[in-house]
């Protein structure tokens, strides 16, 4: 993975996989808990399935603060950096 755009684009085609979220309420802005019904559990699979892309770990630290889309995308990218 090179770039944001492409970082976004795969994390968008978990949370359609994985949660079966719509792929038009899915945006940058997006708030995982709020707007895409993510609760603390499907964010832990969220982080295995990004452990599977990345094959980096995790630090379950690393996610407290993300609130967005785009909140993981920029983690993702800081691990892959």
């Amino acid at each position: 993975m090179s770039g944001q755009k492409e970082i976004y684009q795969k994390i968008v085609k978990v949370l359609e996989e994985l949660f079966e979220i719509d792929p038009d309420d899915i945006h940058p802005e997006a708030n995982l808990y709020q707007d895409l019904d993510i609760d603390s559990i499907d964010a832990v699979d969220l982080v295995v399935e990004l452990k599977k892309m990345t094959g980096k770990k995790i630090k379950p630290d690393d996610f407290k603060s993300v609130r967005t889309v785009q909140d993981v995308v920029i983690e993702v990218e800081k691990l892959l950096g």
